[in-house]
Parts: structure tokens; sequence; C-alpha cells
């Protein structure tokens, strides 16, 4: 963990969201990875130093935009949500996953969120879709081994992408807009993404 400072004020997980503008997820997220020095409290809450939070303010060029990161936290939560659903449940493409497949696959969608989220904030740039690509191959790999269709592994893909589309769409409806532009750029990179993905999955089928 970094060094952190000993004076100074000490602030609430949330209060140091504020500061950074950033969503509370997103400081919980560089505290545990260690970019983000922090001590607890007796009661085991998280406080962060005031010199720590200016310090890590200023080593970022660019703190991403909070909309992202409650759009991006949102389809997550609406995928946990779902595990377990009877939709789900008897969904046939999801019946014939193996248990450790549905785990991996469960544990691959953070994955996903979060190299979707550092694609946008780098202005999607065509090399960041490398990691789209890896990540629809080992999809795929888990899916053929269990035995299922292309057709069958493309619904699934369906399925859990259409949380993150309909998060967008959501906060969009919520928030006006700051420019006229501004959500149908993060539709076009978000769908980029997912579109590399995608096809990366299609084509994994087909060398197999």
């Amino acid at each position: 963990m970094a060094k952190r400072n000993e004076g100074s004020e000490w602030v609430s997980l949330r209060h140091a969201a504020e500061i950074l503008g950033v969503h509370p997820a997103t400081v919980r997220n560089w505290a545990d990875s260690g970019k983000l020095p922090f001590r607890r409290t007796a009661g085991k809450h998280r406080r962060f130093n005031v010199n720590d939070l200016s310090d890590y303010a200023r080593t970022q060029v660019d703190l991403e935009p909070i909309e992202l990161q409650i759009i991006m936290q949102n389809a997550l939560g609406q995928t946990r949500m779902q595990v377990g659903s009877e939709q789900l449940e008897s969904a046939p493409w999801y019946v014939a996953m193996s248990d450790e497949s549905k785990r991996h696959l469960r544990e691959q969608g953070r994955r996903v969120l979060e190299a979707m989220r550092i694609f946008v904030v780098a202005g999607a740039p065509d090399e960041g879709l490398a990691s789209a690509i890896n990540l629809g191959k080992d999809y795929a790999a888990h899916l053929i081994a269990d035995g299922l269709t292309l057709p069958q592994a493309i619904r699934g893909f369906y399925y859990y992408s259409d949380f993150v589309l309909d998060s967008i769409l959501t906060w969009s409806e919520l928030r006006q807009p700051s420019s006229s532009s501004e959500w149908s750029t993060l539709l076009r990179q978000v769908n980029a993404f997912m579109h590399a993905m995608q096809l990366s999955i299609v084509e994994y089928y087909e060398e197999d």
C-alpha cells in the first residue's frame, strides 16, 4: 500500500469520491488495488487523507466522467441481480453451460466492464480493442468446451451486453446531456468494443 499522510483531515469514502469527482465504487477499487492509501476506523470503515486525495488527483491527467462510472456499476449490478433469476436459469444457452463456466463468466463480466471503461476513457483507440478480442476468445473457448453452438454463445453475449446499453440509455434519460454528441459518442465507443468482442467470438468458433 502507498505511504499515507498522518496529519490533516480524514474523510469518508463517499466524501473522498466527491473530492475526486468519481463514483464511490471507483475510490473503493483504487483503495483495494493499493493506488490510494487509507486507514480504517474502529468500526472498519475506510478513511482517506485529504492530502493523499490531492496528491492522487494531481497524478491523474483526466479523471473519468462520473457518468461513465455510474453506468458501468449499474450494468454490473443488473447482471448480478439476474444471476439465479427464473428467466436466466431457464434459458437454453445458460442451461447448457457447466457450473465452472458460469462461475468464470460471472467473474469475466467485471473484467469486460473494466476493459470497456479503460477503452472509453482512453478515447476509444483502435489498439484498445485488443482487450475486447482477447475477452471474446476467452468467452468462446469456455462455451465451446461446454458444447454450446455459436448461436447459443451469441445469445448469451447479447443477454449480458444488453445490460450495458440499457444502463447508458437509462442514464441519458435521467440526465440532460452536456452536449448534443455526448451520448451518441459514448454509444459508438461502447458498440465498437462490443462488436469487436462479438466478432472475436465468431472467429474463434470458425477456427475451432
